[in-house]
């Protein structure tokens, strides 16, 4: 099936600022040669650790952020080559929804009018607006009295689908979901995640799924990108990527996830370095933390191979 986005070896950066009396900052890799591809009616898990890179990747996906190298390309349209009104119709078919549901709604504003902000926004003209917010709020399992409510009338689930009927708005084939539940509790994070996977059935969306809950990323998705320090380490079909775990770093964050056996081993005992420097620019990425790291993993940064069909892995250890 052709991928209705596809990231291709975008590298992104930021200058550091500098002190008082410097000339110029340093530069910093927040993204570092990423290519990933997004199938419809799929879900690409991105995971990974505070500061490995998810976010700029997320903000160079919605066209927010332009890529220093590199391409991202969005139903054969190429994001960063587009401004103003084709920018914006593009942006149509990637809409958002965020980790806090109390932060992301405006409390001034009715549940009629957030859901409908997206369509105003992009000039389109509703025959009847009541109509439209209902059926949308309907595809999210909420009332539609719910339209002349404030959030502050609502609980974080029920704020959450609000969020995610107005991504809907626009008839996105895309919804980038950013830790769309880390906020909410055990029980509305169950019901929250079986209504992505219906959306999903009944209309076809794509999700990329970001969050460092691996569970989740097990139940909901398709495909996982496990980022670290900028960079893809691991890349692999969910049911491939928790049976035959390659990279040393996806195991430390499977090693992390709590278990209700004090007496069980992690998979993986961590060898903590400074995260703050990093690695020398030739290195690989995690050569610092990695129990495993030779001298080889010192001298030059490890390919990204496939070492099974269509599981990829940055690490001179992989096949090991």
């Amino acid at each position: 099936m052709p991928a209705i986005l596809n990231i291709d070896n975008v590298t992104r950066r930021y200058r550091k600022e500098g002190g008082l009396f410097s000339s110029g900052g340093q530069l910093f890799t927040a993204v570092d040669g990423v290519s990933l591809a997004l199938e419809k009616n799929t879900t690409l898990g991105i995971v990974g650790e505070s500061g490995s890179g998810k976010t700029t990747l997320a903000k160079l996906i919605l066209g927010i952020e332009k890529p220093d190298s590199g391409r991202v390309t969005l139903e054969g349209r190429e994001l960063s080559s587009l401004s103003g009104a084709e920018l914006r119709k593009a942006r149509r078919g990637v809409q958002m929804v965020f980790q806090d549901p109390y932060s992301s709604l405006n409390p001034r504003m009715k549940v009629k009018d957030i859901v409908l902000e997206p369509l105003r926004v992009a000039g389109e003209k509703m025959a009847d607006e009541e109509k439209t917010a209902a059926g949308l709020l309907e595809k999210v399992g909420l009332k539609a009295d719910a339209m002349w409510r404030y959030p502050h009338e609502f609980s974080g689930g029920q704020r959450q689908r609000v969020a995610i009927a107005r991504a809907l708005a626009t008839g996105p084939g895309i919804i980038l979901a950013d830790e769309p539940i880390s906020s909410l509790d055990i029980s509305i994070q169950a019901q929250i995640m079986n209504l992505l996977n219906e959306l999903k059935k009944e209309l076809g969306i794509s999700y990329i799924f970001i969050s460092h809950d691996l569970a989740a990323v097990r139940y909901l998705c398709d495909f996982v990108a496990v980022m670290y320090r900028g960079c893809v380490v691991e890349y692999a079909s969910a049911a491939e990527l928790f049976r035959d775990t390659r990279h040393p770093y996806t195991r430390l964050l499977l090693s992390a996830v709590p278990d209700p056996d004090p007496s069980k081993k992690t998979v993986l005992e961590e060898r903590r370095g400074g995260s703050g420097g990093g690695p020398a620019p030739l290195a690989c990425v995690f050569s610092d933390r990695c129990p495993r790291a030779e001298q080889a993993c010192l001298a030059a940064r490890p390919e990204y191979e496939e070492i099974n069909p269509g599981h990829f892995v940055r690490c001179c250890r992989a096949q090991t």
